[in-house]
């Protein structure tokens, strides 16, 4: 058994954030990743990064030179297509937008590489988390192993370990699900569904669906479809068969513009189901000490953009707080729990609003409504 004096679960955005600003601030911090390395799988596509809360923490991180290195210029660019293929809405990215685009992994690897070697420990999957009292924590790992902190934070994602320390909550099925897949050489290999697509980002929506793509750099097309059904009707496709489930996801698009259903069917990629979880939107705890949460683990919400920002800003500002106030940990976790419940809260709210107002009754209607600034701030 060994000790160490702070300990993060996940080494996602938000934990490597936090990792990185205690560095900044000259606090060791040791990180657990269930995961082999860093290469072990895609870390997804891209992230709009906001100017009023992932870009902040960046700056806090000391590392906004570098983000700004692998922005991919003009991925702020958003259209809306009909289900005929007839543009709707055709936003360019003229420069000056808050929200500049960035693949998740180019930006995970800038956090891992500002961090001291061996500050994240992988291949170490954390099966179960217990409460020793005075605030200090045992954690035991998948090979038995285990180790004790005086100070741990669970940012480790959706099925979070850590949670449970605080809060009986348990995410549940928010009534949608995507399927992703991908188009490479697309300009090339796929062009009539790269044309659709544009520069940035593509909505083709209708109630209770839609086909979302972005483009991402290296003539990529990132494709994700929508579907609000039950998990039971998901259950009945077999995504182990591609073809088959690729068929299948397809004909609910029947009768739409071949380039929009060709992001489907002509796929380089097999379909990958996510079924989306949230947490309550009112999810918050009560005060134990010596331990808390950040990003999904804290305030798991559907997409809306949000989501990548908030674990950062969680794992800045949880840091900030932690430096602010040396050798008082329960001021510095009160501090930041009073500031990011209301925060996450709102923005959980707004997540589901947004989904509502995607795939609801009146779909696109809506969403063109708010690219065009009818209703206000712009969506990712």
């Amino acid at each position: 058994m060994t000790t160490t004096p702070v300990t993060i679960i996940g080494a996602g955005l938000g934990g490597l954030t936090l990792a990185r600003v205690l560095h900044v601030h000259g606090i060791p911090v040791t990180i657990y990743e269930a995961e082999p390395s860093a290469l072990a799988r895609t870390q997804g596509g891209q992230l709009d990064i906001h100017d009023y809360n992932g870009q902040l923490a960046l700056r806090d991180a000391g590392l906004f030179g570098q983000f700004q290195s692998i922005i991919h210029v003009g991925g702020e660019a958003a259209r809306v297509l009909g289900q005929d293929g007839t543009v709707l809405l055709d936003e360019p990215d003229d420069g000056t937008g808050g929200r500049p685009e960035v693949l998740r992994g180019q930006l995970r690897q800038i956090l891992l590489d500002s961090l001291p070697a061996g500050t994240v420990r992988w291949g170490r999957r954390i099966t179960c988390a217990r409460a020793l009292g005075d605030g200090r924590f045992e954690l035991t790992f998948a090979d038995a192993a285990t180790v004790t902190t005086g100070l741990l934070v669970g940012a480790d994602g959706a099925w979070s370990r850590v949670r449970p320390l605080l809060s009986d909550a348990k995410p549940e099925y928010a009534g949608l699900s995507f399927i992703e897949t991908y188009l490479y050489d697309a300009d090339e290999r796929h062009a009539a569904a790269a044309q659709a697509v544009g520069g940035g980002a593509m909505y083709a929506l209708a109630p209770g669906k839609g086909i979302q793509a972005h483009r991402e750099a290296g003539d990529v097309l990132h494709t994700y479809v929508v579907l609000t059904r039950p998990e039971q009707w998901f259950d009945r496709i077999d995504f182990t068969d591609a073809a088959a489930a690729t068929a299948r996801v397809a004909a609910e698009f029947d009768g739409w513009a071949p380039q929009l259903t060709a992001l489907i069917t002509d796929a380089d990629a097999a379909p990958t189901l996510r079924p989306i979880s949230s947490l309550p939107i009112a999810h918050q705890w009560g005060r134990v000490p010596g331990v808390t949460l950040l990003g999904d683990a804290a305030h798991l919400m559907p997409p809306s953009g949000e989501g990548a920002n908030l674990a950062m800003f969680d794992g800045a500002e949880l840091a900030k707080a932690i430096a602010a106030h040396p050798g008082d940990v329960e001021a510095a976790l009160t501090g930041y729990e009073a500031a990011m419940f209301p925060r996450s809260q709102a923005e959980a709210a707004d997540s589901h609003e947004m989904q509502a107002l995607l795939f609801g009754d009146g779909a696109p209607a809506g969403l063109i409504d708010l690219l065009s600034g009818a209703l206000g701030s712009q969506p990712e």
